[in-house]
């Protein structure tokens, strides 16, 4: 029991952490989303003094007469400076200066004037929609100067969401590698201790026959209890042969699943309470065959029986149904009268280790769940579950 909290206790411990990782990279993107939103906001308010500045030079340099004894030459720097921020001036609703357009920086092309003024305009009203027009008056026309945000400003909005996205990507990529490499090392371990079972059981096995052939020897022993003694020994063949065909590649054939299902049942039927109903019915012809394990098969629907039993503390009914489903796939429901499952817990039953029961390690499913999806390349699955109502599993094969 102490081994099993331990296994259980370590698994919770690396879930936990699962959400403190994710806690801490949140918060890491959310203060990466604000850092560059922050500094976006302050290149964007920058670009906006620099665009008054240069309304104000411009106002400046048409209102100002040319033959003004004043120097120009810090107005003329400030509007040779802008190389980066698109600029329209429009006068009395016609756009008559421009500048940093992207469209109009291909030298080799010459733009027709109505074509160069279709895009001014509609440049104009991109621009208003991203900022309000700067308004002044030279004389009696009145002057509007229309800006956009440079091609930096307008990166760095979305370079975060590069940079997060790239981290993302590299993440799910190191992520994909960890479970694979887990999930190998995980194989391992379930070979190493099939075949190590199956290993330490041979020996025992064959030295039980041995002494029940030297037990019927004897004139005075009773026939009944060597054939049951027989029959035990018999049964931990078929357990060891199972752990065999786990610890390597199972040798498969074509078997009829309704009637596998029906004689698995008949012989747990003598081994389960008394007071457990259980009721088979095959909704598929008994020649429908199955690409499978016979003895691997067994074991699933045991597990999956004797779980039932132990839902329904050895009270209740328990219902097998073979069905079709769809062409060439059949469903075998496994339904009880149990206690049910709990929302929080359904997705924990097919992990190593999870168990309701005082007794056990909680592998059971967990087996049936590789053997039929790694072995038979099905699908095992809670269909439905209901607290004090009962649970229905379900097992997906192919036909063929």
């Amino acid at each position: 029991m102490a081994k099993r909290e331990v296994f259980v206790n370590i698994y919770e411990q690396i879930t936990g952490w699962r959400f403190v990782a994710i806690a801490v990279l949140l918060t890491i993107g959310i203060g990466v989303l604000y850092y560059f939103n922050q500094l976006a906001q302050q290149v964007e308010e920058r670009e906006k003094r620099y665009v008054t500045l240069y309304a104000a030079s411009i106002k400046a340099f048409i209102e100002m007469s040319l033959e003004n004894t004043c120097d120009y030459t810090f107005v003329q720097e400030v509007l040779d400076a802008n190389e980066t921020i698109p600029a329209i001036i429009v006068q009395n609703g016609v756009p008559i200066a421009n500048i940093n357009i992207s469209e109009f920086k291909d030298s080799t092309r010459t733009w027709k004037p109505k074509e160069q003024e279709t895009i001014l305009y509609a440049k104009i009203s991109e621009m208003a929609n991203e900022h309000p027009p700067f308004e002044f008056s030279i004389g009696k026309d009145k002057t509007s100067l229309f800006y956009s945000n440079s091609l930096v400003a307008k990166q760095l909005r979305f370079f975060p969401y590069i940079l997060l996205g790239t981290f993302l990507i590299f993440g799910s990529l190191a992520f994909i590698a960890y479970s694979s490499s887990r999930k190998a090392e995980q194989n391992r371990v379930w070979v190493g201790l099939a075949k190590e079972t199956a290993h330490q059981l041979g020996t025992p096995i064959s030295a039980l026959m041995a002494w029940v052939e030297v037990l019927r020897s004897d004139p005075n022993f009773d026939e009944s209890i060597g054939d049951e003694m027989e029959k035990d020994v018999k049964r931990l063949e078929t357990i060891t042969t199972r752990f065999s065909n786990i610890g390597s590649v199972p040798q498969m054939s074509e078997e009829e699943i309704a009637p596998l299902v029906q004689q698995t049942l008949v012989y747990l039927g003598r081994r389960i309470s008394t007071k457990v109903k259980v009721h088979f019915e095959s909704k598929v012809p008994d020649n429908v065959k199955v690409s499978l394990n016979k003895h691997l098969m067994e074991w699933v629907v045991e597990n999956l029986c004797k779980n039932a039993v132990d839902a329904m503390g050895g009270i209740g009914e328990l219902f097998v149904t073979i069905t079709p489903n769809g062409k060439k796939t059949i469903a075998i429901d496994l339904r009880d009268t149990g206690k049910g499952i709990s929302k929080m817990n359904v997705r924990k039953v097919f992990k190593p280790g999870f168990s309701t029961k005082k007794r056990g390690w909680g592998l059971g499913l967990t087996l049936a769940k590789r053997i039929i999806e790694n072995y038979h390349e099905g699908k095992l699955f809670v269909k439905e579950t209901q607290i004090d109502k009962g649970t229905t599993f379900r097992i997906l094969l192919d036909t063929v």
